[in-house]
Formats: structure tokens, sequence, C-alpha cells
């Protein structure tokens, strides 16, 4: 339950600066490290064309635990449709890389999906 009010938090903390020009909020669940558990990060998008290099971290509670990890993703969108591309993940002394979809909800507000070797997540994007 701490974890719960934790995330909740976090959320609401960050939510705010997804407005920004580039700045981006995510909220994703699924396994990373050999765990199921919760990522809650930020990141900030660089957009060339259709092309973007975002580069982020965040905290990855899990278990009553929480670790660091940093991210980055290199996207294509295709407007109105979905961004796909792909993307690397550091936690401790892992790297995992990923393949990354995200679809648009609404403005601003996109459903998301990471898969890779030991690591895959679904969840929302606010911003960017």
């Amino acid at each position: 339950m701490k974890s719960a009010y934790l995330l909740a938090a976090a959320a609401l903390a960050i939510a705010p600066a997804a407005h920004a020009e580039g700045i981006g909020a995510e909220l994703n669940y699924g396994r990373a490290d050999g765990h199921w558990g919760t990522e809650i990060g930020a990141g900030y998008a660089m957009d060339i064309g259709g092309f973007s290099l975002t580069p982020g971290g965040g905290v990855y509670l899990r278990d009553g635990d929480t670790k660091l990890y940093g991210r980055v993703e290199a996207t294509y969108s295709l407007p109105a449709f979905a961004t796909i591309g792909a993307g690397a993940r550091f936690s401790g002394d892992n790297m995992r890389p990923y393949a990354t979809v995200a679809m648009p909800l609404i403005p601003k507000l996109r459903a998301k999906a990471n898969v890779g070797p030991k690591y895959y997540t679904v969840g929302l994007t606010l911003g960017y």
C-alpha cells in the first residue's frame, strides 16, 4: 500500500512538468531486473522532423524496494497514428535494449509498450 501512495504522489508531482515543450512523464508497469514493478519516469524529447531522441530516467518500484534507472530512446512518429522506435534501459550493471511503440489516446497522452530481452512494460506517457 505504501508503494501505491508513493506512486500516486510521484505521478502528481511530475505531471505539471509534462506540459512544457519537450518534457514528458511516464508511468509503466512490467518486468525488469527479474521482478514485476512500476516505473515512474521523466524525459526530454529532442525532435528533428518526425524523429526524436529522448533521454530520461526515473525510479523503479518493486517488492517494497526502489531502484533508479536511466534510458534513451530513438523514435519516429507517424502523425495521428503511432510512434515507433528503439531504446536502451540502464539499471545497476544491466543494459537492456528494447523496441517501443506508443499510440495516442488524446493529445499529449499515449498508451505505450516496451519489449526487449528480460524487459517488458505497458503504461502511459504524458507530454513529449
